[in-house]
């Protein structure tokens, strides 16, 4: 993940449709309660499996778990299989889908990247700078959100079809560019084919004990209408951790979606202090942390 900005997309057409998704979403009856142990349970499940980048045994073995475990509660899981230069050389990569409701036609995004870092490049210790992270925060709780969601959803059919994306490979690049980053969300945007959902919110480090998550400027760059109902919604469900300022401008998987015509949202806390370190462990994490931004995503989508 990169602090670098990117250029104003479809600003106009995503304000609209995001205005039309909330028109669309509104009005429901009462919400279901999203579990934030059972989310921190699947954070810490997936650090069991060790660091996870791609090329790793570990890596291989998460994607089968993860599998796995949404084929219980999703009406369908699909895996997008496909190989990609990176740093490492010619690497294996995997996405992987879970649609619920898969008849209906007004659908919505949830994306999260399930890879962790291979170098903890910024740990403190330079001895230490060359070994891969646990990615607690970094990879494994926006997955641990959207896995106690789909349990959720499996229990309360939403009212609209939501597909959720595990996307691989977002945190293998280098410093000096964009082209290494976000691999598996690059690749599931140019392979849409006629999918068309109304909007997307990714998540992706909202597990940090001290959470605060301000609107993350390309986000709202693009698409200030859906970053404004991703916000209210946070108010209303008494959120303390969704801040009204600007945060810093992140390189995620919101950007190859946002490029490829979807309006998307994310949602980071980008002041980690652990981000790319070996301390990047569930400790660090908090079952409110991801409790918070669980019941947001249950108000947008209930």
């Amino acid at each position: 993940m990169l602090r670098k900005r990117t250029h104003r997309s479809r600003a106009a057409a995503g304000g609209v449709l995001a205005l039309v998704a909330a028109a669309l979403l509104s009005g429901g009856c009462g919400k279901p309660s999203f579990d934030e142990d059972a989310a921190f349970s699947y954070l810490e499940e997936q650090c069991r499996f060790g660091p996870r980048p791609p090329g790793s045994a570990a890596h291989e073995e998460t994607a089968e778990w993860l599998v796995e475990t949404l084929r219980r509660p999703a009406d369908e899981v699909a895996v997008q299989r496909f190989t990609s230069e990176s740093p490492a050389g010619e690497t294996a990569l995997t996405n992987i889908i879970a649609s619920f409701r898969v008849d209906e036609r007004e659908r919505v995004l949830l994306g999260a990247h399930w890879d962790t870092r291979a170098v903890a490049e910024r740990d403190p210790d330079p001895e230490k700078r060359g070994d891969p992270i646990l990615g607690a925060n970094d990879g494994a709780s926006g997955v641990a959100v959207l896995l106690a969601l789909a349990d959720l959803m499996a229990e309360h059919p939403p009212p609209v079809g939501v597909d959720i994306v595990f996307f691989d490979a977002e945190d293998g690049g280098n410093d000096g560019g964009l082209g290494d980053w976000c691999l598996g969300s690059s690749y599931y945007a140019a392979t849409l084919g006629s999918y068309a959902p109304r909007y997307a919110v990714v998540v992706d480090m909202v597990g940090d004990r001290d959470l605060e998550l301000p609107k993350e400027p390309n986000s709202v760059s693009a698409n200030p209408g859906l970053v404004g109902i991703v916000w209210d919604a946070a108010e209303r469900v008494g959120s303390t951790s969704f801040t009204e300022g600007p945060g810093r401008a992140a390189y995620d998987d919101h950007v190859p979606l946002i490029r490829a015509g979807i309006p998307t949202a994310l949602i980071i806390d980008f002041d980690y202090a652990y981000w790319h370190t070996t301390e990047d462990t569930p400790d660090k994490c908090s079952p409110s942390s991801l409790g918070e931004v669980g019941r947001v995503l249950v108000e947008l989508i209930y």
